[in-house]
């Protein structure tokens, strides 16, 4: 009998084009509304409408750390939100999450790391993701970076759960191709890794296979040409399909090798996803063999029952739409490989959720096959 799981979504979600004006719509009567986004993104700030007084706080790094968060916690207490919106990627939500839920300093962060520690929302919170990866509208969890350790610190609760998600495709028509690709694969390995993962569950294979079956449809139609339309709202759909899976299975092996490529080398996350996805696919293959003849087939690929040969057709495939899958391209190098590994290895919330045990050589090895 499958466990019994428990899935949070955005109390109100709005999708298709022209609904980034429901946001306005939505916090009508705030009297203080922060806008925390990135300095690429920061102009979409004027397309939400808001009413009140507004502040902009657009300092939110790509891959943010605790002393980012610091940051903002900082100018939401002095500003004293009624609402907080997240525009941007999957690292300005995740910081807007914490700081609708901390910035009265009653909590710190290191008191909320870990599940259900948070012990109340302070503001309405809104989320307007500008990218079609990370799905961190859809969920309650939200990482951040330890600026000492280089860990990743990861934090659940229901109160981080938006009151809002939005998901208008125009957002992200200024996405070059490059970004569009990465974060799709980010999106699809969300789905690849609950689907295949150990903790699987039913219900949430269903959002699954509709996420990458999307991805297959219509991520390389969204690279080719960024404002088409159909295919940017395809990939913010699969984007928020990837995001639930987050919640009650979450990611497994190939997020745990993806997170030292970021801290460590710096990589995008999406573009980290994408490099090791390949190989981490073919790996659990021998023991997802079902599943991986489904995630093939929706990806347009032709399914084998040889694991090389199936990490090369999804090495064609990454590639194929223009992304630099050699780490070494990226400024790797071999001896770094080694500590790496075992970084990803001592991920065990991840790493044991792998279908496959996956020792520290395997981790190396596939780091050195993506090489």
């Amino acid at each position: 009998m499958k466990r019994a799981i428990t899935l949070h979504q955005p109390t109100r979600l709005e999708i298709g084009a022209g609904t980034v004006a429901k946001v306005g719509e939505w916090a009508a009567g705030a009297q203080r509304t922060l806008v925390l986004t990135s300095g690429s993104v920061r102009s979409h700030a004027d397309r939400l409408g808001l009413p009140g007084d507004v502040k902009l706080f657009d300092s939110i790094p790509p891959e943010p750390d605790d002393i980012a968060l610091t940051a903002a916690l900082e100018v939401a207490a002095d500003f004293r939100p009624d609402c907080v919106i997240g525009l941007g990627g999957g690292s300005v939500m995740d910081i807007a999450k914490l700081v609708a839920c901390l910035w009265d300093g009653a909590q710190s962060l290191a008191d909320v790391v870990g599940p259900d520690k948070v012990a109340r929302r302070l503001s309405r919170l809104a989320q307007v993701p500008t990218t079609a990866g990370t799905g961190s509208e859809a969920g309650i969890r939200a990482l951040v970076t330890n600026s000492e350790t280089r860990a990743k610190m990861a934090v659940e609760s229901p109160h981080m759960r938006a009151d809002l998600a939005v998901l208008e495709p125009e957002l992200t028509f200024s996405l070059p191709p490059d970004v569009t690709a990465a974060t799709g694969i980010d999106a699809m390995a969300h789905c690849v890794e609950a689907f295949t993962s150990l903790r699987a569950h039913d219900m949430i294979d269903g959002f699954a296979r509709m996420g990458i079956t999307l991805v297959g449809r219509y991520l390389r139609r969204a690279v080719e040409d960024g404002r088409d339309t159909e295919a940017r709202n395809g990939m913010m759909l699969a984007s928020y399909y990837g995001g639930i899976c987050l919640g009650p299975v979450n990611t497994a092996a190939g997020h745990a090798l993806a997170y030292p490529l970021g801290t460590q080398l710096h990589l995008p996350h999406g573009l980290a996803n994408a490099i090791v996805f390949p190989h981490v696919l073919a790996f659990n293959a021998p023991v997802r063999a079902e599943k991986t003849a489904e995630i093939m087939a929706a990806l347009g690929l032709g399914a084998s029952s040889d694991s090389a040969k199936n990490a090369e057709l999804a090495h064609e495939f990454c590639a194929s739409l223009g992304i630099e899958m050699r780490l070494s391209h990226h400024g790797a190098t071999e001896q770094a490989l080694s500590g790496w590994a075992e970084e990803a290895h001592a991920i065990r919330r991840l790493m044991d959720n792998n279908p496959r045990d996956m020792s520290v050589a395997d981790v190396r090895s596939i780091y050195a096959a993506a090489f």
